[in-house]
């Protein structure tokens, strides 16, 4: 749940409650602990293994075109700025992937289980719904030479030794990090940058939180 917010405190009803930065855990004698998940706004929105889009064909309705892919308004201003910063420091991005459909998803996922089956298409790619990339706020970076694109390997090229530096300091943060598939339920993605602004992005990094189910004291989310 993150650290403490506000006092315990115990109105007289017998119950007492505290406020965290994930969110309110309330204790009463008859019922136990309940617990209550902040909501994070909407560029923060947790999408993963259990938490859906809402709808779940959601659209979002203020994208505009990020060298092809369409990406939401404040996303592409934020990444339109790690671009230029990227190649002032002589590192040269493209970008792989931006928004994409409930139908674009669910003929990529399909493809993906015919290639490697149901249970590694689970590890590597979204269901439709369930996908950041529909959300207008996850882009997938590489190489102009394509070089290890899409791959593990992408971390250790200048591109990735870029983003795995400064994608904070723009908004952005790398979604799938290395070791955490328990929380996130995907593989390693040194490519995937999900926008959430810069002063979350910022303070995760700060306080070396690696994943937004453990920033907003969301439970992991291996499966479905």
């Amino acid at each position: 749940m993150g650290y403490p917010v506000t006092e315990e405190v115990c109105p007289g009803d017998g119950g007492c409650s505290q406020g965290f930065q994930g969110g309110t855990l309330t204790g009463r004698a008859a019922t136990g602990v309940t617990v209550s998940y902040y909501q994070p706004g909407e560029y923060q929105r947790v999408i993963n293994k259990r938490n859906p889009l809402s709808p779940i064909d959601y659209m979002p309705s203020d994208t505009v075109n990020v060298a092809g892919h369409p990406l939401r308004y404040q996303a592409a201003l934020a990444f339109w700025r790690f671009v230029d910063a990227a190649a002032a420091s002589g590192v040269a991005t493209t970008v792989v992937s931006g928004f994409r459909s409930y139908a674009s998803q669910a003929s990529l996922f399909q493809n993906y289980v015919a290639i490697y089956g149901q249970e590694q298409a689970d590890t590597i790619s979204a269901r439709p719904g369930y996908s950041e990339h529909q959300s207008g706020l996850a882009v997938d970076i590489g190489n102009p030479s394509a070089v290890c694109g899409l791959q593990e390997c992408f971390a250790s090229t200048a591109a990735g030794q870029f983003a795995a530096a400064h994608a904070h300091e723009f908004g952005f943060v790398i979604r799938y990090p290395a070791g955490m598939s328990y929380w996130t339920g995907y593989a390693y993605e040194p490519w995937h940058l999900r926008y959430v602004g810069r002063d979350v992005a910022m303070d995760m990094r700060n306080r070396g939180v690696s994943t937004l189910e453990q920033y907003y004291g969301y439970p992991p989310a291996p499966t479905y």
